[in-house]
């Protein structure tokens, strides 16, 4: 058999690593097509069936593990090796964040990073997924969760709170409801099962059922703005729309919860004087957000 070229695979690790053409190609610069041809060419260089190809993604087949097992600690190490190498420009700085952070609380406040630094030229990432600095050409991200990231540096940023929210509409047409009685409002299930937890600290009655169910944030609120009932927000993301009046906070409790949000990056990340200007200045922003959020918090004013 002629020799395999490393290029080869080298996309045959990334795809099995995602689990997906799609974005196995788009962290190649290749259109899916050129990547799925280079997988094909792999698997007739080889005689073998690497992947079983579903409308949810790829799968390895039993060669394909067998091959990931012999290869992929190799490309792994070599990305390890390579990390400290990789050159950036100081006034470059590539930021990832969750979509709701992003759009909700990051964006919001750039205007002013901006205009004390126009050198510096951001690139914005917004992905649920964890970055993978060792191969991803990112900087530093802003995560959601407990903390800390085993290998990374972590600084925490603020944390968070849950308050009850619902759209002016839904107020109108529960005029008659007793606010203190949430288990009588139509509730919107949210991710997590922080109802119960909600229930549990204020000693209501939960519903029987919920009007609906959400697995993720963002459709969450967007089923409050829409009036499909009450849900439990968080603050980071609902806050803004209480502020713009499209969303309203029912009652004065606003309850924290154990997870938080966290500047990360890797070590060596921490002389890039791009990230520096950034870090320093979004651990003033987020001084200033959460000493205003626990003075609501602990205030009883609405968000």
């Amino acid at each position: 058999m002629a020799r395999i070229s490393l290029d080869l695979l080298q996309q045959f690790v990334q795809v099995a690593r995602l689990g997906n053409l799609s974005r196995a190609a788009e962290r190649a610069n290749l259109t899916v097509s050129a990547l799925s041809h280079q997988v094909r060419q792999l698997e007739q260089r080889l005689e073998r069936k690497l992947f079983d190809r579903g409308p949810r993604g790829v799968q390895l087949t039993a060669e394909g593990r067998r091959l990931m097992e012999a290869v992929g600690h190799h490309f792994e190490g070599i990305d390890r090796a390579m990390a400290g190498y990789r050159s950036r420009r100081e006034d470059v700085l590539t930021i990832s964040a969750i979509p709701g952070v992003m759009s909700s609380w990051l964006v919001p406040r750039l205007a002013r990073l901006v205009a004390a630094h126009p050198e510096l030229q951001l690139n914005l990432q917004s992905s649920v997924e964890l970055v993978d600095f060792e191969r991803d050409p990112v900087d530093a991200a802003m995560r959601y969760g407990r903390g800390p990231w085993p290998g990374l540096v972590t600084q925490r940023l603020f944390g968070e709170w849950i308050a009850p929210v619902a759209s002016p509409a839904l107020l109108e047409r529960m005029a008659d409801a007793d606010p203190a009685d949430l288990g009588q409002w139509p509730l919107l299930g949210d991710p997590g099962d922080r109802w119960r937890d909600w229930f549990a600290a204020t000693g209501g009655k939960p519903p029987q059922r919920y009007v609906a169910h959400f697995d993720n944030t963002d459709a969450l609120q967007r089923g409050a703005l829409e009036g499909m009932g009450v849900a439990l927000g968080r603050m980071v993301m609902a806050r803004p729309l209480v502020e713009a009046g499209l969303l309203t906070v029912i009652g004065d409790r606003y309850q924290p919860i154990p997870e938080a949000y966290f500047l990360v990056y890797p070590e060596h990340a921490g002389d890039h004087g791009g990230l520096r200007i950034f870090r320093d200045w979004l651990m003033a922003e987020a001084r200033k957000y959460g000493e205003a959020m626990s003075s609501t918090a602990n205030g009883g004013a609405h968000a």
